[in-house]
């Protein structure tokens, strides 16, 4: 009974602290990547391992980053941090498919997770600086430099090479002390050789989330601003459909007995994800949105279970074998993605275009932008 307990704590604090990074970026994200560190430690050390797990664990890494990920758009104020984010954790998500699809160990070390530790060096910039002030150039090396020298041998040795920390330190201990020893060297010269050389900090520290914008901080404010620069065949339709259809795609290889194709699965995700945007587009256009996150997610949940068993029947399947255990699951996931899209994007958008206003207004008609113009 112990062990069910424990493992059931583990399982939801898997899923709930990821729900913090939205409002506590750096601490959040922290708290997943230990937990993903140490929920396998815990069971085996209580000698329990529970069925399955492998595959879930996998499922909850990608969920985790995927938040991440559209807390890029709710939180970041740098535009050129944005993009290189973008095309970091699609790059990983694209590897990650390709690795389930084939079971090419070497897929994760071409596509690299630098996602998730550029994100916090974003976030510990934030601590005391407006990472607006930062260029292109410093989020490309900052993401350049943990590609290389971080992620690169990081994945070689877990996927590739497949070498196990603790194993390695059991039967070699001289490395743990080596390791710890080039730590205190690190931090050494961190503190005395890099921290007179940072520039002063713009702000007392901080880890919560900065402010929203003010003219889009409210749900009517930004029902007004997608009602008003919304459209349902869009870029932003369109990676949507890339995000939650690559997603369900990688849930989709742990499933067992599975009836679809990954072909098949990803059009279906794509129809219901289209649906799920002509939704928020008659929503916001009617003014009939709700404040309330949790209601909003209550009711997309019932909006996207109602469209899958309706598929079920059009389709001539309803024989009653759809096995409501993972139907249910990839509706939360879909109903969540697509509601944390739906709520962020407008933010970021927003954002993007008071940056191109003010471009705008300080370079003057037909004048390139000024040095030190915002991007």
């Amino acid at each position: 009974m112990d062990d069910v307990l424990v493992f059931a704590a583990v399982v939801a604090a898997r899923f709930l602290v990821p729900l913090l990074i939205p409002r506590f970026p750096l601490p959040a994200i922290l708290a997943a990547l230990i937990l993903d560190g140490v929920d396998q430690t815990i069971f085996q050390a209580m000698g329990y391992d529970p069925p399955g797990y492998q595959g879930y664990d996998k499922a909850m890494d990608v969920y985790y980053l995927s938040i991440a990920y559209l807390t890029t758009m709710r939180n970041w104020t740098s535009q050129p941090a944005i993009r290189i984010a973008a095309f970091l954790y699609f790059y990983r998500l694209v590897g990650v498919v390709a690795f389930e699809l084939t079971d090419w160990r070497p897929m994760l070390l071409i596509f690299p997770n630098t996602f998730e530790y550029y994100f916090i060096a974003y976030e510990v910039v934030r601590i005391w600086w407006r990472p607006n002030r930062c260029g292109t150039r410093f989020w490309v090396v900052t993401a350049a430099s943990i590609w290389i020298f971080v992620k690169l041998p990081q994945e070689y040795w877990i996927h590739v090479a497949q070498l196990d920390v603790t194993d390695l330190l059991g039967e070699y201990p001289w490395v743990g002390v080596g390791i710890a020893v080039l730590l205190v060297v690190l931090a050494a010269v961190g503190w005395t050789v890099l921290r007179p050389r940072l520039p002063a900090p713009d702000q007392p520290w901080r880890v919560a989330a900065d402010p929203l914008p003010a003219g889009i901080r409210t749900a009517p404010q930004r029902e007004r601003w997608v009602a008003t620069h919304g459209r349902l065949l869009s870029s932003s339709t369109a990676e949507k459909v890339f995000l939650v259809g690559l997603l369900l795609v990688i849930y989709a290889q742990m499933v067992p007995g599975r009836r679809t194709t990954d072909l098949q699965l990803f059009l279906g995700v794509a129809v219901l994800v289209v649906i799920n945007a002509a939704v928020t587009l008659w929503v916001a256009r009617g003014a009939r949105g709700v404040q309330s996150i949790v209601s909003a997610f209550a009711l997309r949940v019932l909006l996207n279970s109602g469209l899958v068993v309706l598929a079920e029947v059009l389709l001539g399947r309803g024989r009653g074998d759809l096995n409501m255990g993972n139907t249910l699951f990839f509706v939360l996931l879909l109903s969540l993605t697509t509601l944390l899209d739906d709520r962020y994007r407008p933010i970021y958008e927003f954002r993007r275009a008071e940056g191109e206003r003010a471009v705008s207004v300080s370079s003057g008609p037909g004048e390139p932008p000024r040095p030190g113009s915002p991007e």
